[in-house]
């Protein structure tokens, strides 16, 4: 996949579209991410020894991974990904700025 958790991506399609988040899980066998704050679902939940209440919570819901882009460090604009080599290790990088995208 080309995010990774932590990453701050922009939803391209969709009821959220334009909305920025962090990514908080990777899902790569499904092909998802869950983005902070985007996608928000309600959830009923039963009583349980966490949550004693219950109750409707509103909890994020995966989208998937072709809706989003990660954000360019450089412009803060989305950018695609690239892949290069440097000092042995394969790294990810931003097509528009070159510039590094893992930390």
């Amino acid at each position: 996949m080309h995010v990774k958790k932590g990453d701050k991506v922009k939803v391209l399609s969709g009821k959220d579209r334009g909305k920025e988040g962090v990514i908080l899980e990777a899902y790569p066998k499904k092909e998802r991410v869950l983005v902070e704050g985007v996608n928000m679902i309600k959830k009923h939940a039963k009583p349980s020894q966490e949550n004693p209440q219950g109750g409707i919570l509103n909890i994020e819901a995966p989208i998937h991974v072709s809706n989003v882009l990660p954000i360019d460090p450089k412009s803060g604009e989305p950018t695609r990904v690239g892949y290069e080599i440097r000092d042995g290790k394969k790294v990810r990088i931003a097509k528009k700025s070159g510039e590094l995208l893992d930390k």
